[in-house]
C-alpha cells in the first residue's frame, strides 16, 4: 500500500491549493484516525508512506503502526523540510536484511539542489518450508514541481541505482523490487513512460519555463 498522507505542515503552508475542503476535515486531529482507519481496513503487509511528517511520526504514527504488528523505518528529508518517507512492514510476514537511505541532495549540482528523499529496504520473507529471495522495496517522493521534469528525472536515477545496488545477488541475478513512491507524475507523461516501459522520449520532459 503506497500513500501520501500529507505533512500537516505542508498543508498549512500551502492553506490556498485546500480552500475547496471543509475546515474541520483538514485538522490534523480529524486526519489520521480516518488514515489509520484505511490503513487498518487494507491491513497489508506493506505501507509505503510519503510525507509523513516528523513529529506526528515519533508521536502518534509510529506508536499507532507498531500497535498493529508493523514495523516502521523512516527518512526524513534533508534541509530544514518537516517531513519524509517511511516503509512499515509486518514483522510477522518478513524480516530485515537492511536499510538504505537516498538523499537527492548534492551540494553545487542544479539538478540536485532539492531535499527530497528515498529509502529502499531488503526484506525476508518468513516462509514456513520453502526458499523464498530477498524482496527489494523502495519508497520515494519526487520533486513536486510541474516544470523541473529534468530535476525529477535525475532523482529517479539516483534511486533507481540504489535500488539495483540493493537488489542484485550474488548469482548476478536480481531479486524481485517493489517501488512505490509519489513520483509527482501523471500518466502519459515522460517520467512515468520511463517508469513504466524503461526508456525515455525526451520530447515533452519540463525543464524550466521550457518543453523539449
Amino acid at each position: 500500500m503506497s500513500y501520501n498522507i500529507l505533512s500537516q505542515d505542508l498543508l498549512e503552508d500551502n492553506s490556498h491549493l485546500y480552500r475547496h475542503c471543509r475546515r474541520p476535515v483538514l485538522h490534523w486531529s480529524f486526519r489520521f484516525p480516518n488514515i489509520l482507519k484505511e490503513i487498518k481496513h487494507f491491513d497489508a503487509d506493506v505501507l509505503c508512506l510519503q510525507e509523513v511528517q516528523e513529529d506526528h511520526y515519533g508521536a502518534e504514527i509510529r506508536p499507532s503502526l507498531e500497535s498493529l504488528g508493523y514495523h516502521c523505518e523512516y527518512k526524513m528529508r534533508t534541509g530544514r523540510k518537516p517531513d519524509g518517507c517511511a516503509i512499515c512492514f509486518k514483522h510477522s510476514k518478513f524480516s530485515l536484511l537492511s536499510v538504505n537511505p537516498v538523499e537527492f541532495f548534492r551540494p553545487g549540482i542544479s539538478l540536485l539542489d532539492r531535499d527530497n528523499v528515498g529509502l529502499v529496504l531488503l526484506l525476508q520473507p518468513k516462509i514456513p518450508c520453502a526458499a523464498s529471495p530477498a524482496i527489494c522495496v523502495a519508497n520515494t517522493h519526487l520533486l513536486y514541481n510541474p516544470r523541473r521534469g529534468d530535476i525529477k528525472l535525475t532523482q529517479l536515477a539516483m534511486l533507481l541505482a540504489e535500488i539495483s545496488s540493493v537488489a542484485h545477488q550474488k548469482d548476478g541475478s536480481f531479486c524481485p523490487i517493489v517501488m512505490c513512491g509519489d513520483f509527482s507524475s501523471v500518466p502519459g507523461s515522460p517520467l512515468y513512460s520511463f517508469i513504466k516501459e524503461g526508456k525515455l522520449n525526451y520530447e515533452g520532459l519540463p525543464i524550466g519555463r521550457t518543453v523539449i
